[in-house]
């Protein structure tokens, strides 16, 4: 059951056979910052436009404050994903724009670092994060929403479980240009019904 940001005490982890996935810390900055660099190419294209001291040391603390005042709030929750064998940094997963009340609804978004793309660990860290957001977060809906192109994103949703219900027009600014994005969305019970999916 969700508590309020107050009474919690304990970082969320979520283990999997093949991924961890828990907050960022100040001592995951290397391996973040070489991964991002790495990827640089495979991600701007599908990411808002980065800053000029996107990778700095800087940035990344303004991050982890950003990060920790948002699960503080109980409006959103950011985690890493490792290599549960190695703890090698992979990617991330966010949980955001967390809405109680008559919503209980949040919005996911990730990114995966390019030499681990295409193996199938996103989806292993959905699977982690969908039914922790419909159980212990007692959420509701799971948003989600992708440049039609990005066909990776499509298909990892896909098979995640969950539904496309439309296309939202000029929806983000995405590496500098409004770009139209396809929206889907899960909905409490529904990956559980379907076998084989999310």
């Amino acid at each position: 059951m969700f508590q309020p940001p107050f009474l919690r005490r304990d970082l969320p982890t979520l283990k999997g056979e093949r991924v961890i996935l828990r907050m960022p810390a100040h001592s995951d900055f290397r391996q973040w910052a070489f991964l991002r660099e790495e990827s640089r190419d495979f991600l701007v294209p599908w990411e808002p436009a980065w800053s000029t001291d996107e990778l700095s040391r800087h940035a990344y603390r303004q991050r982890l404050r950003r990060y920790r005042e948002e699960y503080d709030r109980g409006s959103g929750l950011t985690f890493f994903i490792f290599l549960r064998e190695s703890e090698i940094l992979v990617g991330g997963l966010s949980l955001s724009n967390i809405r109680r009340g008559v919503a209980q609804a949040a919005t996911v978004g990730y990114w995966m670092g390019a030499p681990h793309a295409g193996k199938g660990l996103m989806l292993d860290a959905l699977k982690l994060v969908i039914p922790f957001a419909f159980g212990q977060l007692s959420l509701h809906r799971l948003e989600a929403a992708c440049i039609p192109e990005n066909q990776r994103s499509v298909r990892l949703l896909e098979k995640a479980g969950f539904r496309r219900e439309g296309l939202a027009r000029s929806y983000l600014k995405i590496n500098g240009a409004w770009q139209d994005h396809v929206l889907y969305a899960l909905i409490a019970g529904e990956h559980q019904m379907e076998p084989g999916r999310g």
